[in-house]
C-alpha cells in the first residue's frame, strides 16, 4: 500500500505511541488490524485518547469503515477517498482527520536503530576484565 500514513503491521501500542507524540487532535494513521484478519484500522488521536475504527475490504474491492453507531455504512473506492471524506467534520468519527502521521522512511528507521546500537556499545571498555591464561 503506497499511502505515506499506512504503517502496515505495527502493534496497537506502537500506534498509540506514534499518535501521542504529536499530541494534536485529529492526528491519524492506518495500520493492519492485530485481531481481525484482512482488516485495517484507522487510528485517530483526540483529547489524549486514540480511537480505532475498523476498515473492511468488500468483495467488490470497495472499502467500508465502522464508525459511530447509527451512521449508515458508506463504501469508498479507495482509501484516499475514505480519508478525503473524513477530513470533513461531522462524518461519524470522533473528530475530522487533520494530521497524517507519516511512516518513517527506511533510512530514518535504520538511523534510529544505529544510534540505539551506538548507545549500547558506548561503555564497552568499562566492563573489560583481563583474563589470564
Amino acid at each position: 500500500m503506497e499511502l505515506p500514513f499506512f504503517h502496515g503491521k505495527i502493534t496497537r501500542r506502537t500506534c498509540e505511541e506514534l499518535l501521542s507524540k504529536n499530541r494534536k487532535n485529529g492526528s491519524y494513521l492506518i495500520r493492519e488490524s492485530e485481531n481481525v484478519e484482512g482488516a485495517l484500522c484507522l487510528c485517530v488521536f483526540f483529547e489524549e485518547l486514540v480511537y480505532t475504527y475498523r476498515i473492511f475490504r468488500e468483495h467488490q474491492g470497495y472499502f467500508r469503515i465502522e464508525t459511530t453507531e447509527g451512521i449508515p455504512a458508506r463504501l469508498f473506492r479507495t482509501l484516499k477517498d475514505l480519508i478525503y471524506n473524513y477530513e470533513k467534520p461531522n462524518q461519524g468519527l470522533i473528530t475530522n482527520l487533520r494530521y497524517p502521521v507519516m511512516k518513517p522512511k527506511a533510512s530514518q528507521r535504520n538511523q534510529r536503530f544505529k544510534s540505539e546500537e551506538d548507545d549500547i556499545y558506548d561503555d564497552i571498555d568499562s566492563d573489560y576484565v583481563t583474563v589470564l591464561p
